[in-house]
């Protein structure tokens, strides 16, 4: 399909792949006459603190997906930039809740970070639903918990202080019904 295509308006297919590994979705132009006109590749950028975010997160024993409506070419290219593992691409903005619910029904607790319109019902759907706070006002009115200052190393740091504060009722509580089992008797 799309190769057959880019060969009859004389596109190279080399430029398609070396953009698509970058990380870039290419755009094809054409005049209204069917004349190719260009190629531009765009792409979304990796914030400079994503990959020590990432990282952050699988020091948690966090699985992190790139779930994207991108082709697979261009989500893996970022997933590798950014170091995640898992790649969910392919992905229309109406099914991202379907995806979420399928990682629930295998059994885990998921986590979903969106910032448009189109992450809302995902939001929603998520155990936790974490929007950026210059993301749109659906996914900031969907999410649980909105990250103000739009990095993702504070999903790394959310986990980690919610488990600290698990963490510290566990020991309260014991040491209440330690301290119970003492005192009643006495």
């Amino acid at each position: 399909g799309n190769k057959k295509l880019m060969q009859e308006y004389g596109i190279s297919v080399p430029d398609h792949e070396e953009l698509t590994a970058q990380g870039r979705t290419p755009l094809y132009f054409a005049a209204e006459n069917g004349t190719y006109l260009g190629t531009i590749g765009a792409a979304d950028v990796l914030k400079p603190d994503s990959v020590a975010a990432v990282e952050a997160m699988q020091k948690l024993h966090l699985d992190v997906y790139v779930l994207t409506g991108d082709n697979k070419e261009v989500a893996e290219a970022i997933a590798a930039q950014s170091g995640a593992r898992h790649v969910i691409s392919d992905v229309l903005p109406a099914d991202k809740a379907a995806v979420i619910q399928s990682l629930q029904r295998e059994g885990k607790h998921v986590l979903m970070v969106g910032d448009g319109t189109n992450d809302a019902p995902a939001l929603a759907n998520a155990d936790v639903g974490m929007a950026i706070g210059a993301g749109t006002d659906i996914a900031i009115e969907s999410a649980n918990v909105v990250l103000m200052n739009g990095s993702l190393a504070a999903v790394a740091e959310a986990v980690r202080l919610s488990k600290a504060t698990l963490r510290n009722i566990r020991q309260n509580l014991f040491w209440a019904f330690f301290y119970n089992c003492l005192g009643i008797p006495v």
